[in-house]
């Protein structure tokens, strides 16, 4: 009988971390200062949601959307698998975005499993519908106070065009004396964002490494294989910064483990 209680507890105790480590939402908040930053923006806020997945976080995706709210953003940055090709279910999906728009203006990039599908029409279609500012290789400006920053997007490489080309298409819709925020799925792409001069960058696809050990960081990441460099964080290099959040869903492997599904939150600060 004792062995089974153990047995029980033991089995209790695992379901229980793996459910902390699977739902228990975080926000990492960073500073970014510039003198590149009009002075109408500073104190601006950028939250950024990446890769959930298809995951639910409460009902109506209630927990994350409350979470989101907190951060007070004045933008949202999607950048990427909002969905997941092996379990497709666009409208569980945009159960959050829907209620997004309402919070803040939303901006949307493609990431690898968006375009697995081979869908990306109709979750453009869909996300616009929803008053979604999509950015497929195009770029906008942002105003305030007679000010503005310029918010650009690139699609992901399998759509067959690489990341320096991207880049420059987008570039084509806005001038280049502005600050220049990217949003792309790709952290591992960092060299290139650095040669075209981003300011500030806004990436995840790496999903914290799914697995991470302390002291040590994520085991696996796709496209950089074992113990990779970019997983998460802020990385710097030259006059671009990029941050990498670690996400919010699963694919491949099923459990998220010392990896707490993350919200970033990025406030502008000028000099």
């Amino acid at each position: 009988m004792k062995k089974i209680i153990k047995f029980m507890i033991g089995i209790a105790v695992i379901y229980a971390f793996l459910y902390v480590n699977n739902h228990w939402l975080v926000v990492t908040e960073h500073t970014y200062e510039s003198e590149e930053i009009p002075k109408s923006f500073d104190g601006f806020r950028i939250t950024q949601v990446t890769d959930l997945h298809d995951a639910t976080f409460g009902k109506n995706q209630s927990r994350l959307v409350e979470r989101v709210r907190a951060t007070n953003p004045d933008a949202i940055f999607l950048t990427g698998d909002l969905v997941d090709s092996r379990r497709y279910d666009l409208d569980n999906s945009l159960q959050a975005v829907a209620q997004f728009v309402d919070i803040a203006d939303v901006y949307y990039v493609l990431g690898n499993h968006e375009v697995a599908l081979n869908l990306t029409d109709e979750i453009y279609a869909a996300l616009m519908d929803l008053g979604v500012h999509v950015l497929p290789n195009d770029a906008v400006t942002i105003e305030r106070g007679g000010e503005r920053i310029v918010a650009l997007g690139i699609e992901d490489p399998l759509m067959g065009q690489n990341v320096e080309i991207s880049i420059e298409a987008a570039r084509q819709h806005v001038g280049t004396d502005s600050f220049t925020m990217l949003l792309s799925h790709r952290p591992e792409q960092f060299e290139a964002y650095v040669e075209k001069e981003m300011d500030l960058v806004f990436t995840g696809h790496a999903h914290g490494g799914q697995i991470r050990l302390p002291f040590i960081g994520g085991i696996v990441a796709p496209a950089q294989g074992l113990f990779p460099t970019y997983t998460a964080g802020v990385f710097k290099e030259q006059d671009t910064t990029m941050i990498i959040s670690r996400g919010l869903g699963n694919s491949l492997f099923p459990f998220r483990i010392f990896n707490l599904p993350e919200i970033i939150t990025v406030q502008l600060k000028s000099k």
